[in-house]
């Protein structure tokens, strides 16, 4: 793989680790954005109130290509949060209904669950998944241990970004569906970093980032709802797009895609975020970040000697893995002097799984959710985990590195 970071804005100064967070964005892809721009003020008029939705729909054409859809199954939304948010908050959930999820799931969209729990009186469950995970069969019995006949929704992440699992989710998508419960996923961190075939892999929901591993500008997202599951959103934004009649679109785009005057040049500049990996060979780029990442995790667990959150094999990670650190880490103190003195960028921060069923804070005997153990995470003690992404701008100096200083920073 021929090194990338020549096409990219990055601080040569700064060993950037941290793609996961919010992305980077090439020169060449970057420079489209700013085309975008100039040429929608360039006759503002015309290219809003008249090419927009065009526009639009030749963009998602090409994203839906992309992603094994149609362009019609697709809006953009600024990020996978605003998609979560729309769907979640159009689903009509009564008390004693049941949103099932996992311990590892981002925290903004716990918080939507949390937060929507209390105004409307349904149950939101963080379902343990135990670690260290070792097959397919012991994500799905750990998960489908928390389906109760209570349960309507399951929301989980297809790569976690606390701790950059894979999560084997065709499956319980599948086992969804035969249930009768809604199945939506938070695909964050999945668009340019594994493949996805959204059709095929079923879920009624999906949601999706493409700032992140596509390189897409900053502000483009995605959300994805299968046909027969479109009449269920409602608009998170009332616009023009409501009662709409826009030729040649649909009732879905309308509704979410039309929030009245924005900038819409990270949607347009999508295809060219695809065409830059596809002149890369992004596979190849993949493929070749793989395997720094497990280099570096298997370094930094040997220096450690803690082992990961998951086995060895392939496929619980890809660009982006976790390692933990010791349970006497300042990870504040880390994180400062990490940057401070070695001039590197990654995340390091505290997991707090939950606690398992028996440890007195699993289900509650009336069912209702996990709230409790939210509210202990202050006292109890959590995992200790730094977070490595690694994007075809980095080199195995830039891994070399990161050990290295972990090796002071941590065995001093």
């Amino acid at each position: 793989m021929n090194n990338l970071r020549k096409h990219f804005l990055l601080d040569p100064s700064v060993t950037f680790l941290n793609h996961g967070s919010f992305g980077a964005t090439p020169k060449p892809v970057m420079r489209e954005y700013q085309r975008w721009q100039r040429e929608m003020e360039t006759q503002p008029v015309e290219f809003l109130g008249r090419r927009i939705n065009q526009l639009m729909f030749d963009s998602r054409a090409a994203l839906g290509n992309y992603l094994g859809t149609h362009a019609d199954n697709l809006v953009y939304t600024q990020n996978a949060t605003t998609s979560l948010n729309i769907i979640a908050r159009s689903l009509a959930l009564d008390s004693g209904d049941e949103v099932l999820s996992t311990d590892h799931e981002y925290g903004a969209i716990d918080r939507t669950w949390r937060f929507l729990s209390k105004e409307n009186g349904f149950n939101y469950i963080n379902q343990p998944i135990s670690t260290p995970l070792v097959s397919e069969e012991q994500f799905i019995n750990d998960f489908w241990k928390g389906v109760t006949t209570n349960t309507r929704v399951i929301c989980l992440s297809h790569i976690t970004s606390a701790t950059a699992i894979i999560f084997p989710v065709a499956v319980i998508i599948q086992r969804a569906r035969a249930a009768g419960i809604l199945a939506i996923i938070d695909g964050a961190h999945v668009p340019g970093q594994i493949p996805l075939h959204l059709d095929s892999l079923g879920a009624d929901f999906y949601a999706g980032d493409l700032h992140k591993w596509l390189c897409a500008p900053k502000g483009a997202g995605f959300l994805y709802a299968r046909s027969e599951m479109q009449r269920l959103l409602k608009p998170l934004v009332v616009s023009w797009g409501y009662e709409a009649e826009t030729p040649g679109s649909s009732m879905f785009v309308d509704h979410h895609e039309w929030w009245g005057t924005r900038d819409h040049a990270a949607f347009l500049s999508v295809p060219a975020a695809i065409e830059f990996q596809q002149k890369h060979n992004w596979g190849s780029v993949r493929d070749a970040c793989h395997e720094l990442a497990k280099d570096a995790q298997r370094r930094i667990c040997e220096l450690t000697g803690l082992a990961p959150l998951h086995s060895q094999a392939d496929g619980w990670f890809r660009q982006m893995f976790t390692a933990p650190l010791p349970a006497n880490t300042d990870i504040i103190t880390l994180k400062r002097r990490l940057y401070d003195e070695y001039r590197i960028e990654a995340p390091v921060q505290e997991w707090f799984p939950s606690p398992k069923v028996g440890e007195g804070m699993g289900r509650r005997a009336d069912g209702s959710s996990r709230f409790a153990a939210h509210r202990v995470e202050a006292v109890r003690e959590g995992n200790k985990l730094i977070r490595v992404s690694v994007q075809g701008y980095n080199t195995k100096r830039d891994l070399d590195k990161l050990c290295y200083a972990l090796s002071l920073l941590i065995l001093k």
